[in-house]
């Protein structure tokens, strides 16, 4: 038995933003997010469900699933598995962007209704904070007032939750546990809500078309290029930046990068022009490079 990795933006976007997921999504909001007096989700709609994402979003490695709560609440839900510059501000600005767009020409303020943006990183992204989840608001610096809980940001670090199968208590434990490890499981593990056993049933390689499964090992192997490719560019640059100056040493270091995501993309598969596309080099020189490794 085989799973999705979840962490991939195909992968997740099926478990969570497909047609028959909203029990899921309900289940798995209502264990993360610390809303206001307690309250619960009921009820959402999801909002662009899942389809086949075409090849050529390869080289996107977030997803994001958006959802209406039933007070006109919207929730954005979003799988990042790689960092990259400008990250923390695409996050404030989506969210900003999905609080301003519910406004038409001539309507009032007082109609905007919170947006939370809950992202969930592959990586630490707070390395000063231990907590596993970080909530952030606008609040006054010195004494903290809250002025407004219209936006809220809400960051989930995976590699901070370390528990083990014997381990799982919560049902927030048992939906990060899925989502971190179902792609390193041959099993369904025992005592699991319906929910979860519902969301172990989606992401079952068996239950996925010829064209799903492709797409998914694509997605997948891409990904551990672009991480393998970028330890090869901070071990190379480094070393070369003190041999030659850091500024050279560090573009040289980006390019050999970049060499390794050619000739691993060209070992998939991938046409020569959706190599170009997914790292923004002529075709000229990608056939170079494969030529010259030859």
């Amino acid at each position: 038995m085989k799973f999705l990795d979840v962490k991939t933006d195909f992968a997740f976007k099926k478990v969570f933003g497909s047609a028959d997921s909203k029990d899921l999504l309900i289940n798995f909001l209502n264990s993360v997010i610390e809303f206001e007096n307690k309250r619960t989700i009921t009820d959402l709609t999801i909002v662009d469900p899942y389809n086949i994402p075409m090849l050529k979003g390869m080289k996107d490695t977030f997803v994001d699933v958006k959802a209406q709560l039933n007070d006109g609440s919207r929730v954005i839900i979003e799988m990042q598995v790689l960092n990259h510059e400008g990250f923390e501000k695409r996050v404030l600005y989506n969210a900003a962007k999905n609080y301003s767009v519910q406004l038409t020409k001539g309507d009032t303020y007082h109609l905007l209704n919170p947006v939370i943006a809950l992202t969930i990183t592959d990586f630490v992204l707070f390395d000063s904070s231990p907590e596993l989840i970080n909530n952030f608001k606008l609040l006054e610096k010195k004494q903290f007032i809250e002025y407004s809980d219209d936006i809220e940001l809400v960051f989930i670090e995976l590699p901070k939750f370390t528990k083990t199968e014997a381990e799982l208590i919560s049902i927030q434990d048992k939906w990060l546990y899925f989502i971190k490890n179902a792609g390193d499981l041959d099993y369904i593990p025992h005592n699991l809500e319906q929910e979860l056993e519902k969301a172990f049933s989606i992401a079952n390689e068996a239950n996925l078309s010829a064209e799903e499964l492709e797409l998914q090992h694509k997605k997948r192997d891409w990904i551990y290029i672009q991480k393998s490719s970028i330890e090869l560019a901070t071990k190379t640059g480094l070393k070369q930046g003190l041999e030659e100056g850091l500024e050279q040493g560090l573009e040289q270091g980006e390019w050999n990068a970049k060499v390794t995501m050619i000739l691993n993309a060209h070992q998939l598969g991938l046409p020569i022009q959706t190599i170009s596309e997914l790292t923004g080099i002529d075709e000229d020189k990608i056939l170079l490079v494969v030529h010259n490794s030859q």
